[in-house]
């Protein structure tokens, strides 16, 4: 109990840093927040208007760092992250909502078909070793070794706009509305089939391949040199011996995977210009939306460190060893 107190700690002190520096770092960075709006519209605003504009987006004001940084965990606390410039005047926690499912399914999805996949495949390329399914190696060093916004620009140019076969941009049709319709629900599967296939495509080599390399370290432990000595079957052995123990390194990257689920595939969403939160990020940058930049790192900065304590929470019912110490 006094290790997961302490571990529950450290995450939290974790997160506090990680709030600071989301807080500090948009600030160190030249000009203010209202700089890039207003070159965007493009038109003359009285100064009234600017400095309208300057206090609803905390830009120009007297306060001292300090006071600023008392405020802006107090808004945090309260849910509150600011007005979105790229989307004014939406606040930011409404954007993050509206394109954060929109993430949360295709990449969660297609991380978690990846995982289950890649760590399969591993195991059986880690047991036949030498044989023909080993074959599968080199092809997992391939896929892993290939950036993923390339093959996604492949796929684009010969299924979607040679063949004609896939759409090549957005998340549904703009023919549908959104709801829970089955209209819009075919539409939008059918829209992050090539997305999908992209991430699923570009993660299951690297999965493969450790899951591999820790089955062949693993099958030569005198445990499993035991098991086959009883006699049990070889079943058994790959999964309640071998893989059992082989997996615990790709629990902790598959929960960081996870993490970063919340960050979307950013390159990938761009590529297909589809409407998740690497979209929305990649927009906030381009624009330097210094809220809605906040708002998404600190998303993510969440979600990786209750992804990592799940992972330890994970090693706790997997191996005993780590039972004994919690």
């Amino acid at each position: 109990m006094i290790s997961i107190a302490r571990k529950v700690g450290f995450y939290l002190l974790t997160a506090w840093a990680a709030i600071t520096l989301n807080f500090f770092i948009p600030r160190m960075m030249p000009g203010n927040a209202i700089d890039g709006y207003i070159a965007r519209v493009h038109g003359r605003i009285s100064g009234q208007a600017l400095k309208a504009l300057a206090a609803t987006f905390g830009a120009g004001s007297n306060q001292s760092l300090i006071s600023q940084y008392g405020s802006y965990l107090w808004d945090l606390i309260h849910g509150q992250l600011g007005i979105s410039l790229t989307y004014f005047p939406e606040p930011v926690t409404t954007v993050i909502r509206q394109s954060l499912p929109w993430t949360l399914v295709l990449v969660g999805v297609s991380t978690v078909i990846a995982f289950v996949v890649g760590t399969l495949l591993g195991i059986i390329a880690g047991w036949r070793r030498g044989s023909a399914f080993d074959l599968m190696t080199p092809f997992g060093a391939f896929l892993s070794s290939m950036p993923y916004f390339w093959f996604g620009l492949i796929i684009v140019g010969v299924l979607g706009v040679t063949l004609h076969w896939f759409p090549t941009s957005g998340g549904y049709a703009d023919t549908t509305q959104i709801g829970w319709s089955s209209a819009f629900i075919g539409s939008a599967i059918f829209h992050s089939i090539l997305p999908a296939v992209t991430i699923v495509v570009s993660a299951i080599g690297a999965w493969l391949l450790g899951m591999r390399n820790m089955m062949v370290n693993t099958l030569g432990e005198d445990y499993v040199t035991l098991a086959r000595a009883k006699g049990l079957h070889e079943r058994r052995i790959i999964f309640s011996y071998a893989a059992r123990n082989a997996i615990l390194p790709s629990v902790a990257g598959f929960a960081l995977s996870l993490g970063f689920v919340v960050a979307g595939a950013l390159l990938t969403e761009v590529v297909f210009s589809y409407p998740g939160i690497g979209e929305v990020l990649y927009q906030a940058i381009t624009d330097r939306d210094y809220p809605l930049m906040q708002g998404v790192f600190l998303m993510i900065v969440l979600a990786v460190l209750i992804a990592n304590l799940a992972a330890d929470l994970c090693y706790v019912i997997l191996d005993p060893r780590a039972r004994q110490e919690a």
